[in-house]
Order: structure tokens, then sequence, then C-alpha cells
């Protein structure tokens, strides 16, 4: 019986990713079998994949990691940032070796492929950070077969179909499903995430989970904040009845104007309180739709955990943690809000705060997780706030 046409595939190849426009980049296989489709993008991060693939920010994407030793410390139970992965897959440069650190309790393409995530080494990396560079991030599928036998046709017309991710809101699919309670603070050696312990008089904050990470949460713990969670939906009156000193907005997925829909209203409602307020990636999104300015999707977007921001205060530069695919525009923000922060790749808006309320945000990730410390000092600013 003849061979499937269709069927086709590259010697020795168990993976391929397959672009929108039929570009084909071929490696071998791990983790799961299957398909997955969505935003290609790359993280230029050293560390922290496993971090980065737990990310809730990276929902419907699959993410090429620049740097090419990905796996080489396994996985464990503690370096996750949600209940299970989130991006849809990974491509990597090299192999993925046998763990190498006393903390790993599996290899990483096995725990890939325990949550049935696909993965594929052996690729072009730079080939492919080149081409989002210059093109931008493309649809794409891709998919893992053992036997090595593909459809490229049916992978290639997936990508095609897909509608991206502009438009699309992603962060009712990972929020959570109800209000909870939050009492863990920072990872220590040998005693792993330590308990809270605040005082009953804390500071409270609510914080709406539109994807959030749980390093976010550490951080303002450890800020002295006691934290309540609710849902990405939560109306106005849900929060309040909570009797919040501060609100905090997530990171999460999906385009912010999608989310903005439910989300926007509720944020007015609460600026119109004068209470403090603290956002963060899709939060920072979020704010800027609220006060009025606008929002666009990125040619490339930014990933990684070496970005210089300027803060335009007193000029510091911090280097930071990233993941968005969207920005608020500088010059549509509102008269009763300024700039504070900027990218020094694309001089892109970082940051922004209300010059007559204590409300501000942030593009990049404060609380890293994989990436550096030096933005830790904005979760004490916003505790430091509500405690005034």
């Amino acid at each position: 019986m003849a061979e499937d046409p269709r069927l086709r595939h590259l010697s020795g190849a168990t993976g391929v990713i397959a672009l929108a426009d039929g570009t084909l980049f071929w490696g071998r296989g791990l983790g799961a079998e299957g398909e997955a489709v969505g935003e290609l993008c790359f993280n230029t991060a050293m560390t922290g994949y496993q971090e980065v693939m737990t990310d809730p920010s990276y929902a419907g994407q699959i993410i090429t990691f620049t740097f090419p030793h990905i796996g080489n410390v396994g996985a464990n139970a503690e370096d996750l940032e949600g209940p299970n992965p989130h991006a849809l897959g990974c491509v990597l440069a090299e192999p993925v070796t046998a763990p190498s650190s006393f903390r790993s309790d599996a290899p990483f393409d096995q725990w890939l492929a325990q949550w049935g995530r696909i993965g594929i080494s052996g690729v072009d990396t730079r080939a492919i950070t080149r081409r989002i560079r210059k093109l931008g991030a493309p649809n794409a599928v891709i998919a893992h077969a053992k036997d090595g036998r593909f459809n490229i046709d049916a992978l290639v017309a997936t990508a095609q179909a897909w509608s991206g991710l502009e438009g699309l809101d992603l962060a009712k699919d990972v929020s959570c499903t109800q209000n909870w309670r939050w009492d863990e603070g920072p990872w220590k050696l040998g005693e792993g995430y330590r308990p809270g312990n605040l005082p009953a008089d804390a500071p409270h904050v609510v914080a709406i989970d539109y994807g959030i990470k749980r390093a976010i949460l550490r951080q303002l713990v450890d800020a002295g904040a006691r934290v309540t969670v609710v849902p990405a939906t939560a109306t106005f009156e849900d929060i309040m009845a909570l009797k919040p000193d501060g609100l905090f907005l997530s990171n999460g997925p999906g385009d912010p104007a999608a989310t903005g829909l439910y989300a926007v209203p509720t944020i007015q409602k609460w600026l119109e309180t004068k209470k403090p307020l603290f956002g963060i990636c899709l939060g920072h999104q979020l704010l800027g739709l609220a006060i009025g300015a606008r929002t666009q999707k990125m040619h490339q977007g930014h990933r990684g955990a070496n970005h210089p921001v300027k803060q335009l205060s007193d000029g510091k530069v911090e280097i930071t943690s990233m993941n968005h695919g969207f920005t608020v525009l500088a010059d549509s923000l509102p008269a009763n809000a300024r700039p504070t922060h900027v990218s020094l790749f694309d001089q892109t808006l970082c940051g922004l705060e209300l010059t007559d309320q204590p409300a501000f945000s942030v593009q990049h990730h404060p609380e890293a997780s994989p990436g550096p410390q030096d933005s830790y000092y904005l979760f004490k600013r916003f505790v430091e706030g509500l405690k005034g």
C-alpha cells in the first residue's frame, strides 16, 4: 500500500515547527507526542526554564529558548509559577541532558511529558529568533511524533487558521474561579517556602488574578501584606466586600483590550476610591486602558531576564525580567498620568503613575522568577503606601 503523500518527514526528525507561511523547522521531539497551535516567541533568560514554562502569561505561546542549555538541572515541585505549565511547548537548541542539580525530582523531558507539553531539540534557535526579530512573532504549530511522520499540509493549515493573540482574552481561562487566601513567603535553601506569619492588622491586599505568578504573591507577603486572591471577573462590589487596603492587578496572557471589556470598569470604580493600586504586566496595561490610554500589539514582544529599564526620576537603570507582547502607548496617557520607566531596548513605556492618587504600575516583572532582583523595592513601596 502506497504511503499517504501528505505524511512528509525529514530523515531522523521526530519533531517539527510549522509556520503559517509554510516554513518548517525540524528537530528531535521530546516530552509529549501530539501537536499544539499558538504564537511562536523567544525568551532570552539563561535560567529558570521551569518558571517560564509555568508562567500563566505564556498561555497560547510556544517558547523558543535562546540559551542553549535548557533542561540541564532537571525539574522539581518547587519552581512553579502556576499549578501547571501554561506554555504550549518549547524549542531547544541542544538535547536535554541528565539533571545536574540536587533539587531535581525528574528529568525535564519527563516533566514535559507528564504535563502533556511538547518539546523539540536540535533546532536552529538563532534562525527562529532572527526571523521573529525581522518579521514578528508568527502563528505556528509544534508537533512531535515518534515515527517522524507528519501531515505537513494539515499542520500549516492549522497555523493559518489560528486567530492569533490579538483580540483574544485568555485571562479568564487561567484565572482562579473563587476567592482564596495566600500566606507564603519566599523560598530559602533548607527551609523551602516560609509561612508569612503576618499579624491580623497587617495591610490587606486584594489581588485580581488575571494569570498571577506565585512569586508575586510571595513578594507581597514578604513586604508585609495579607493577600486575598480573587478571579479575573471579580466585580468592584466583590472586591470591596473583602475590605481591602489596596488593590493589586496581576500579570496574565492575551490581549489587554479583550480582557479590559470586563476588567476596566472594575478598575475605574476602584480608582474613584483613591485607595492604593499596583499593577504588573497585564495589570499595567489594564490600568492604562482604565485611565483612557491605548495599548498596541508589539512586533516581537519582550521576553527574558536581562532587559534594561530606565527609571525616569533619577536615571537609574534596572535589569529586569519581562514577558509581554502588548504595550501601553506613552503618547496616549492622560494629563493626570506620567511615565516612570522606559525600556532601553526600544523606548517603550515600562511604568506609569497617577499624579492625583496612589496608583502605579510597571510593564516588567519586579518579582523576577526567573531574573534579577533589582525591582523588588516596588513591592515595599506599595505595601508601605497601604500603611499610610
